[in-house]
């Protein structure tokens, strides 16, 4: 099989646990008017939709703060909950600030030892920016799918990604939580691999199975995925 030479890891799930972040930043501005978990699962339902009129042409390019500040909107007039603007713009803000999960710091500073390691986001640049600084993920590199004024699962964003690192697609091994991340990937000419992130949506929520996901690797976190590529 060909080398692998670089690791690109999806963010939202798989990185950073969103449901967490997101649930205790909206439980302190919304109060008893809507339960945190299930307000962050509801807008979380509405982030590939969204994407996925911008991949099909019926939108043109936004970055994903517009995005979330759509949905966030429209999910809060479901609900019939008033929120100040400032409110609003701080709740957007919420995907600028989520902790990394357990295993994610080590098991990055041991890959980074044989590999070039890089986020592989539908954040925008800004957002991954202020969110790899404030959970201090030792990143190579950010690459944002704002650089390829599309979004993930589009075969651009993966190519995109490649070419600025100057590989081939091949030679790009694709991190990731999400069957459709991976799906994506491997269709672009990426190798893939399937960490499990069993709490991605909260204790009620149901994220993907590593028996539902075809993969190059399956792994428990990244720790084992360091322990798979003998680094």
């Amino acid at each position: 099989m060909t080398e692998i030479r670089v690791l690109t890891f999806d963010i939202f799930g798989t990185t950073v646990d969103w449901y967490t972040g997101v649930a205790r930043q909206a439980a302190e501005i919304l109060g008893d008017r809507l339960d945190a978990g299930t307000f962050a699962r509801e807008w979380r339902d509405r982030y590939l939709p969204s994407m996925t009129r911008v991949i099909s042409g019926e939108r043109d390019w936004v970055y994903l703060d517009t995005l979330h500040r759509e949905s966030l909107d429209d999910l809060l007039r479901q609900h019939g909950i008033d929120l100040d603007e400032a409110s609003r713009r701080q709740l957007v803000h919420a995907w600028h600030r989520l902790p990394a999960w357990d295993d994610v710091v080590e098991g990055l500073t041991r890959l980074r030892e044989n590999y070039t390691i890089a986020a592989l986001s539908n954040g925008g640049f800004a957002l991954m920016t202020a969110l790899i600084k404030a959970a201090n993920l030792p990143f190579d590199c950010v690459l944002s799918a704002e650089l390829a004024r599309t979004y993930k699962p589009d075969a651009r964003v993966y190519h995109t990604a490649a070419s600025l690192l100057d590989v081939r697609p091949d030679e790009v091994l694709m991190v990731a939580a999400h069957k459709w991340d991976l799906v994506g990937a491997a269709t672009a000419g990426l190798r893939t691999a399937f960490v499990e992130r069993p709490l991605e949506k909260g204790p009620d929520g149901t994220a993907d199975r590593a028996a539902d996901v075809e993969a190059d690797f399956h792994v428990t976190d990244f720790q084992d995925l360091a322990e798979r590529l003998a680094v």
